[in-house]
């Protein structure tokens, strides 16, 4: 019998998480624009402000900024392999913000502190709370969230821990929002960047159908996941699925995250920089073959603080799959999520206010 190698890695079981504990990711990730083109292509995003340098230099920036989610992307696929590798379910994600804007050519490492712990009732899983930071190559911070993610133990019959849940806001508070340094839409326009809808022009409570739809193919959304080095197996290994074999691998949330945000441009297309998650949840598993729609609805505005060219939408954003929004109601009358939701997000936006 070959002997077991010890050199490899098999990731961390719930029993291997403790209070406080802080863990320093591995494999540094240089931006390229060639990350760029290929998250454009997979995606099909058109805000302006981050495909034209142009735009980007007319808007106080020295040159187009990385998306947003590029960036929450890269900085949580360095997590996954001392993190989530071994979990049954990432759970949500709350208390994200953008903090700096990220451009080709820097280079993001990401560190992560265990915030809270709490093993579940069926003794087999524990639900593993942490705060992650990611950082550029001057050692700037330019994001910061939590997710919770339920983790198998690799000993049913391991000591349960001591439930410590950790308080989280609802709501990243408006006052904590950062804008981007420089940033300035004064004299923005509106036809290049392709909607006449500011600000003023959205209301508390408006529900905005995106219209279109994409259809996820198998090799795009692993071809997305492997560029933020995600090594999930559950996107990848057919093998490593519940019950040994399903039809098909499950699609990174993140990657729904970022088709509705493409899609939501048909809309909010003067939304350029998402400025914060508070909340989110993958409702239900996603597979390639499914089609993608979204919608947003305006749950509230808030101005920023010494500023009169911008101003904060809160929007939820859903997605679905295989129905369109028009007519549907995500919550049946019971509470509980159709089964068509993939995606319930509640985010910051950050648009430009009339002159």
């Amino acid at each position: 019998m070959t002997q077991q190698s010890t050199k490899t890695f098999r990731g961390n079981y719930f029993e291997d998480f403790s209070l406080g504990q802080v863990i320093r990711h591995a494999t540094p990730r240089t931006i390229t624009t060639g990350d760029v083109s290929l998250y454009s292509a997979s995606y099909g995003m058109r805000f302006a402000l981050q495909s034209s340098d142009d735009f980007a230099e007319q808007s106080g920036l020295k040159r187009s900024p990385v998306d947003d989610l590029l960036v929450f992307h890269i900085v949580f696929g360095k997590t996954v392999p001392d993190i989530s590798i071994n979990a049954v379910a990432n759970l949500g994600y709350a208390d994200c913000r953008f903090l700096a804007p990220v451009y080709a050519g820097d280079t993001l490492t990401a560190t992560s502190r265990v915030i809270g712990l709490k093993e579940n009732s069926n003794g087999r899983t524990g639900n593993v709370y942490v705060r992650t930071y990611g950082t550029n190559q001057t050692g700037e911070e330019v994001l910061e969230y939590v997710r919770w993610v339920m983790i198998n133990k690799r000993d049913a019959a391991s000591p349960a821990v001591e439930t410590v849940i950790p308080d989280l806001p609802a709501v990243v508070a408006p006052e904590n929002l950062t804008v981007p340094e420089n940033l300035r839409y004064d004299d923005f326009d509106k036809v290049l960047s392709g909607s006449e809808h500011f600000w003023e022009d959205y209301n508390v409570g408006e529900k905005i159908d995106h219209v279109d739809g994409m259809t996820i193919e198998a090799a795009d959304h692993m071809l997305a996941t492997r560029l933020y080095q995600n090594t999930a197996k559950v996107h990848f290994n057919l093998h490593a699925m519940k019950d040994g074999r399903l039809k098909e691998r499950i699609v990174y949330g993140g990657h729904v995250i970022s088709l509705a945000r493409g899609l939501s441009f048909n809309g909010l297309a003067n939304a350029q920089n998402l400025l914060a998650i508070n909340a989110g949840r993958h409702v239900n598993p996603c597979i390639a073959g499914d089609t993608v729609y979204a919608w947003s609805e305006v749950l509230d505005k808030a101005e920023i603080a010494g500023r009169d060219d911008v101003g904060a939408l809160r929007c939820r954003l859903v997605a679905l799959k295989d129905k369109t929004p028009e007519g549907f109601a995500y919550k049946g009358d019971d509470g509980k999520y159709d089964p068509a939701v993939l995606l319930d997000l509640d985010v910051w936006l950050l648009c430009p206010r009339k002159k």
